[in-house]
Order: structure tokens, then sequence, then C-alpha cells
């Protein structure tokens, strides 16, 4: 073989190798992951570690926290909040096929608003991580595939889902970490099944008075992760007490204060 039919080969060779590669790049690309919640286990896996969380009383039976008592890293420590996307997790006997990326798109980021909102006047939202942010990570476990999806009966204006998914066992599995060290502040695992008989059938479901259901009940888990936050600060024992020997009304002057506390 001669020294230009050596070249040619190569140089084909080489054109089909990065073709292969680009096309196994963009593969990778555009079929993630599906996540599923594994048979026999009472938890997804989402968070690392669930030893820690309790039963919750300000919650409900179907709810356990945890809330770290570290001086250094706790709550009231921290000045903003960012909230990371939603991750999903399919019921165990879920086809994933009937739970394509596009449905669990449209569920996972109406819940990242809700959960941005329901925290927003706790804490400021913020994009990036820094000192003194938390970053709060959330899952929705147990999303499963519904019934077709009528399209003739939606908004001319709304995308309907290929099918709908049924949210009826769904619940949230969230935790609060240093958006820097990635240490643990805070945790939840609620089971509460808002969703009960509640589909998801358009990507714009929150705009769609069919699937109000839904959007009530995504709403309603905000609203307890925001309660478990409320809750979680509230000051007790010794930190009340503390609080309260340090208050001293705007305009009063320190050392008056003192002297009225001496007289008390």
């Amino acid at each position: 073989m001669n020294t230009k039919h050596c070249i040619c080969l190569r140089t084909v060779s080489s054109y089909l190798a990065a073709g292969l590669l680009l096309a196994t790049t963009a593969c990778s690309k555009t079929q993630p992951t599906v996540k599923k919640m594994a048979a026999g286990q009472e938890f997804s896996g989402f968070l690392k570690d669930y030893a820690a969380l309790k039963a919750n009383p300000n919650l409900g039976a179907e709810a356990i926290t945890f809330v770290s008592t570290d001086a250094r890293k706790n709550l009231h420590g921290y000045l903003a909040i960012m909230v990371d996307p939603i991750e999903i997790y399919i019921a165990t006997n879920a086809d994933e096929n009937k739970v394509p990326e596009s449905s669990r798109t449209a569920v996972a980021n109406y819940f990242r608003y809700a959960l941005t909102k329901a925290v927003s006047d706790a804490y400021p939202v913020v994009d990036a991580p820094g000192p003194l942010v938390l970053r709060l990570r959330a899952a929705l476990i147990g999303i499963d595939s519904g019934g077709a999806v009528a399209a003739n009966d939606l908004p001319a204006d709304s995308k309907p889902l290929a099918q709908a998914l049924n949210i009826g066992k769904v619940g949230v599995e969230m935790e609060l970490v240093d958006s820097e060290t990635g240490e643990r502040v805070a945790a939840m695992v609620d089971k509460a099944t808002l969703g009960a008989g509640a589909e998801v059938g358009a990507e714009q479901f929150s705009r769609v008075e069919k699937f109000a259901a839904a959007r009530e009940a995504f709403d309603e888990w905000a609203s307890r992760v925001r309660q478990f936050l409320d809750s979680s600060m509230q000051l007790t024992g010794e930190d009340a007490e503390r609080a309260d020997r340090s208050y001293q009304p705007y305009g009063v002057d320190s050392s008056f204060a003192s002297k009225e506390a001496v007289l008390k």
C-alpha cells in the first residue's frame, strides 16, 4: 500500500472515530438517568444519612426531621438561601418510559418555584453559594404514571403531557446544607400523601384548573418545609432566656436599662 493510501485511511479513521465520539456524547446528554425508588426500601437514598432524623410533633406523624444544634452551624447563623433544582425519583413499579424527562421537568420546575416562594421571606434567595448561605436540596419521591391526557379538555395554550403523572403516593425529602462546605444544617422527610387523587397532565399544569389539586399539593408540601423552618428557628429554654436578657428597645440608654434591671 502506498503512502497516499495510508494517509487517506488514517484520515478517514480519524473522522469516523470523532463522529462516533460526538454521537456517544450526544446520546449521553439526551438520555439522563432516571432515578427510581428501590424496592423494599423506606427511603430513596437522596439523603446520605437518615439515622439522625426523628419524629416532629409540629408536622404530624408523617414527618421526621433533624436540626443541627452546633453553635457554629445552625439555622440562626445564616443570612440567605439558594434553592437547587428538584430531583425526581419515580415509583418502584413505574414504567420509566411513561414518565419521560419533559414530564419530570414539569413537576420539578413547579415544586422549585413553590419552595422558593415559601422560604423567600425567611431568607433572601440567592443564586450562588457563599458565606452564611444555605443550600436547599429537595427531591420528590414516588412519581408514577397516570391516565391518558385528553388534550381537548385543556386550554388551547397549554401543552399536554404524553401521559399524566400520578402524585398520589409522592413524598418529599429535603435538607439544608452549608453552601460552601456541604455540612448538613437541617433535614426533613415528609411522607404526607397530600397528592392523593391528583394528576399532572400539562407542562404548565399550575395554570390549568383541571390540575388544581396537584398545584395545591405541591404548594402544601412547600408550606410544610417553611413550617419546619419556622418551628426550628424558634428559641427555647436557655437560648430564649438569653435573647430576652439581651433585648433592648430602640432608643433606650443601655446604662439606664441595666440600672432598671438591678432595681427589679
